[in-house]
């Protein structure tokens, strides 16, 4: 089997480095982007099989990049990652198809759980 391309998309590089050196280990090809517009091009580009997506994002927020994802007709999976508890836009996201959210700083071990079961 292929191995399963993941994208991070978060706004604050730390958080972007430690996720692709997490879980290229797990042997997924990890891409990764800053911002909305940067996101949505590698999305295209590359069809990736899971997003790890930050909901605050400066410019274009997760909300508005997963609406984006959904209208070029990808049903990708998504992970949704959030330092704030905005309860009506975790719900939106659960509409458009969010797997599982979480709340930064977030459990290394569970997001890793969360990845593997549904990428198998």
């Amino acid at each position: 089997m292929a191995s399963r391309k993941i994208l991070v998309v978060d706004d604050q590089f730390g958080i972007r480095v430690l996720l692709k050196e997490l879980l290229e280990q797990e042997g997924y090809i990890i891409f990764q982007a800053a911002n909305g517009p940067g996101a949505l091009q590698i999305f295209q580009d590359e069809n990736p099989d899971l997003v790890i997506l930050d909901m605050k994002i400066p410019g274009m927020d997760g909300l508005e990049i997963l609406r984006n994802i959904r209208a070029m007709g990808h049903d990708a999976k998504v992970i949704m990652m959030t330092a704030y508890g905005e309860l009506d836009l975790l719900r939106e996201a659960e509409q458009l198809g969010v797997l599982a959210h979480f709340t930064k700083p977030f459990d290394i071990e569970a997001l890793r759980r969360v990845i593997r079961d549904h990428l198998q």
